[in-house]
């Protein structure tokens, strides 16, 4: 008989669904793919539902459900958090305790009525600590059969930081970081300050970062500021936050902007205005406090574990400047990162958990890794994809034979075309990684600058990454390990650039659109990249498009960027891909064996008329 876990997260962002099947990832997603709401926060209905069906399993046979959290410990730090800060907070303390008395204290209750929607409840509901998720999410999946564990946020329960052990089926915790000291808490406190929203924007800080100037007086003076009032770090990459500085403890922003426009001399930036040289010499200040930070929590992993290879989730193990950073120093011999690190992958962590810790299953480590490449939400037969042609009165090409749909398709990228791609299983996690995925040619110099601005809608100044054939990474970028999940940034190689003139005087513009090498479409302005080495056992569609481009034009690199448009979630049905496409400025769109050309689809309005019919 199979023995099958649920792990939800859910109520924060990024409500998730996963199922194990006899201890097997077998389907996960994000809520949000589903509601079309980004950072859906609301009990996970939806992703519930779509897990179950791609496992098979009726409601009524699952062997436990497991939650990633355990909220009466986070009641209990918001109590204890608000005594301590007493009389600070009144205005928060009104507004959330009561929602919590209401809802989230009653967690257990809430769930069970939410779960008894899909029938009769067979088994029990188990709370796991939100850190022990994280650490879950990252071991158990990885290749190792012992690691290190460091797991990196904004706040679970108590935790922001831990250092752990897995080995075998087992996870030992060794240290950890409490609240309100908190590095994501601190990146985010910036990320708001800096006009992005948290939670989101944290990507924007990061691609802006590089636009500082590293050794102008005004980033040096930021970097001392930050370190001489804002954080105290120490020598085992703790840190303590000077909370005088800080209101997400007990108020309803991140920052005491008063304080900081003092320290700064800048005023909070709003979100639309425009972004100066200021606000991108902060970001690199930031940036680079949080390397540092980082880099010495893993150093002091490595010496308090022992372990030659470290596995990383959390929210900041998201930041892959940093973790580009650690492999860099080589720590360690080997890393590996949840793709799914933020709180999405919390379901899957949750999951895990109940299966080794709670069931005591025993563990089998898998290569490349147990994520089967990230590749675990819903998929769509040919069949379904003509059901929205024929809805739409869309005009497509079916185009039987596999290599001759990667060939065409490799044609129209190297013509300039921009090709949204969309096959197979949708990923979990954030990143897009070649099966809801915007294609474009890294050789070209107008390429990112036409995917910000006319497909994307979104800042010019924000990178694209480069997906290229894992076997041929070597020649373009300086990274000696695979990177499935673009999680790493590396430098492009140098014998691929070209000389940068002198920026510290130009604009943000100048400095954008300098041809730096000749992939520049996906070189970032301190020559580095954000990459995706793409596998053949791994995607061997999106692998076969890669393969027949190379063949085509020589170049073995293409733009990978995620298929949405600012402020939407990546497309999960072939109806929000053709909706995204006819919206967009994208030339063809590839559904399956379908191939799409937008000079010979109906107009816009029937387009959106026919969606509103549907839904």
């Amino acid at each position: 008989m199979q023995e099958a876990i649920l792990g939800i997260s859910a109520y924060y962002h990024d409500s998730a669904a996963a199922i194990l099947v006899d201890g097997q990832i077998v389907a996960a997603a994000q809520e949000e793919r589903f509601s079309r709401i980004k950072h859906d926060d609301h009990f996970p209905a939806q992703a519930i539902s779509f897990v179950l069906d791609e496992a098979g399993i009726p409601f009524e046979k699952l062997s436990a459900i497991v939650f990633y959290e355990k909220p009466i410990l986070k009641f209990e730090r918001l109590l204890e958090t608000y005594h301590a800060f007493v009389p600070q907070g009144f205005r928060s303390f009104v507004t959330a305790i009561p929602i919590w008395i209401k809802d989230k204290l009653f967690m257990k209750r809430m769930l069970r009525e939410e779960l008894q929607k899909f029938g009769k409840l067979p088994c029990p509901i188990w709370f796991t600590e939100h850190h022990l998720s994280h650490a879950a999410s990252a071991f158990y999946p990885s290749p190792f059969e012992e690691a290190a564990i460091l797991t990196i946020d904004g706040v679970g329960e108590w935790a922001t930081s831990t250092i752990g052990v897995g080995k075998g089926n087992k996870i030992k915790i060794l240290k950890e970081l409490h609240f309100p000291h908190s590095v994501g808490l601190l990146y985010s406190a910036l990320t708001y300050y800096s006009g992005f929203l948290v939670n989101s924007g944290e990507y924007k800080l990061m691609g802006l970062a590089p636009y500082g100037i590293e050794n102008s007086e005004q980033t040096k003076e930021f970097s001392k500021k930050i370190l001489n009032h804002l954080v105290d770090i120490k020598e085992d990459g703790s840190i303590l936050l000077n909370m005088d500085y800080f209101n997400f403890a007990t108020g309803l922003t991140m920052t005491n902007n008063r304080k900081w426009e003092q320290l700064f001399g800048i005023p909070p930036r709003l979100p639309e205005d425009q972004i100066t040289q200021d606000y991108m010499n902060l970001a690199m200040a930031i940036q680079h406090v949080t390397e540092d930070i980082v880099l010495r929590m893993a150093k002091h992993t490595r010496e308090i574990t022992g372990c030659t290879n470290l596995v990383m989730a959390g929210g900041v193990a998201l930041n892959c400047v940093a973790n580009g950073k650690i492999l860099k120093n080589k720590l360690f011999d080997d890393i590996w990162v949840q793709p799914a690190s933020g709180d999405s992958g919390g379901a899957l962590g949750a999951a895990l958990t109940g299966w080794h810790i709670g069931f005591d299953h025993p563990r089998t480590p898998v290569l490349p890794d147990g994520m089967s490449g990230s590749l675990l939400g819903p998929e769509f037969t040919d069949k379904d994809v003509q059901k929205i042609v024929n809805q739409y009165g869309a005009k497509a090409t079916f185009i039987q034979d596999f290599e001759d749909l990667a060939n065409e398709t490799a044609s129209l990228l190297a013509n300039g075309k921009i090709v949204g791609w969309f096959q197979g299983r949708m990923e979990y996690g954030p990143r897009a990684l070649g099966n809801r995925t915007i294609l474009g040619d890294a050789r070209n110099p107008e390429m990112q600058r036409k995917l910000n601005l006319s497909i994307k809608y979104r800042e010019g100044f924000r990178p694209f990454a480069p997906a290229i054939l894992a076997e041929k990474s070597s020649a373009y970028f300086d990274l000696d390990k695979s990177s499935p999940y673009m999680l790493f940034v590396a430098p492009v190689k140098p014998s691929r650039c070209n000389e940068s003139p002198d920026f510290s005087a130009g604009t943000m513009l100048e400095r954008l659109y300098y041809q730096r090498s000749d992939i520049p479409a996906v070189t970032h302005i301190d020559y580095s990249a954000r990459i995706q080495t793409v596998h053949e056992n791994i995607n061997p569609r999106f692998y076969k498009v890669l393969k027949a481009f190379s063949n085509q034009t020589g170049c073995d690199v293409l733009v990978n960027t995620s298929f949405n448009v600012r402020g939407e979630p990546i497309v999960c049905r072939p109806d929000d891909a053709y909706r995204c496409f006819m919206s967009t400025e994208m030339d063809c769109l590839v559904l399956g064996n379908f191939l799409l050309k937008k000079e010979v689809q109906p107009k816009l309005a029937d387009v959106f008329k026919g969606a509103k019919a549907m839904d």
